[in-house]
């Protein structure tokens, strides 16, 4: 979740970024509600999640994307849109 602002994230990463990105607008241009496609990627995020680390792990997942949100860093990325809705 957390911005990364010394380029330290792998590759990799901004790879699967783009790849969910372009996945999402493709859901968009489909019309499906963004309700809807968020709790795809989460569930889909959340299955993957739960095939790769133990239960331990996806907790720490959650509880650091938690604190992305608690922070304001969330409130902060969607400032940043167009039309900064906040």
């Amino acid at each position: 979740m957390q911005m990364d602002p010394e380029g330290m994230a792998p590759e990799d990463l901004s790879h699967a970024g783009s790849v969910v990105d372009k996945a999402i607008e493709y859901m968009m241009d489909q019309n499906i509600d963004p309700i809807s496609v968020a709790s795809a990627l989460l569930g889909g995020a959340l299955g993957l999640l739960a095939r790769s680390l133990d239960d331990r792990g996806v907790a720490n997942v959650l509880r650091n994307a938690l604190a992305s949100v608690e922070s304001g860093e969330l409130r902060a990325m969607r400032e940043q849109l167009p039309g900064g809705a906040g």
